[in-house]
């Protein structure tokens, strides 16, 4: 509840270096009240899907490296690239199902795919987490085997549902949003 605090000035290095993460500070009790939160709580709104994620600061231990940990781990953004940090807030995502776009980042099409990739995610968000995995990262060979594709094959499309890990693959030559819509529809049904 102290702006001067030694928590609330990490909190504020710490926004300084993610320009891409709104950032706020309260002290007002009506707002610590109105979401549930306690002093010294650093709370992490998802609007993809639509969860939250706290972290308490009052033992004095965060800094700006613990508090950039967390927030990297548990942002979800309306296309979340798969790494081995982000891979915690995918698995902890309340949505159920995960929309993977698998291709080459380095690939000359690569910006015209994630323009039309992004353009679908606006259409399911709450409903249907989208992730790109970059093929090219020895960290994701795991996944694309998972879906028993080869590089050869790729860009691929691979729809999942956590609960009962029923999956579905598209190989795609080109993206489009209507593409990505009829895929993501068949499979909801």
């Amino acid at each position: 509840q102290d702006p001067q605090s030694p928590e609330a000035e990490q909190f504020r290095l710490t926004a300084g270096q993610i320009a891409e993460v709104p950032f706020g500070l309260s002290t007002s009790a009506a707002v610590l009240s109105h979401y549930g939160a306690s002093a010294n709580t650093v709370a992490l709104f998802r609007r993809v899907d639509n969860d939250r994620r706290d972290l308490d600061m009052s033992n004095g231990d965060v800094d700006t490296k613990k508090l950039t940990r967390f927030i990297r781990m548990n942002e979800l953004r309306l296309v979340t690239e798969y790494d081995p940090v982000t891979a915690i807030g995918v698995m902890q995502s309340s949505l159920q199902f995960n929309l993977l776009l698998i291709t080459d980042k380095m690939s000359p099409k690569h910006r015209e795919r994630m323009s039309k990739f992004r353009a679908a995610a606006e259409l399911y968000k709450g409903k249907i987490l989208f992730i790109l995995l970059d093929s090219n990262l020895k960290s994701n060979e795991r996944v694309v085997s998972y879906f028993q594709l080869k590089k050869s094959q790729l860009p691929a499309l691979a729809i999942f549902y956590t609960p009962d890990h029923e999956h579905d693959v598209l190989t795609v030559d080109e993206i489009s949003v209507e593409r990505v819509q009829d895929f993501c529809n068949r499979f909801l049904q």
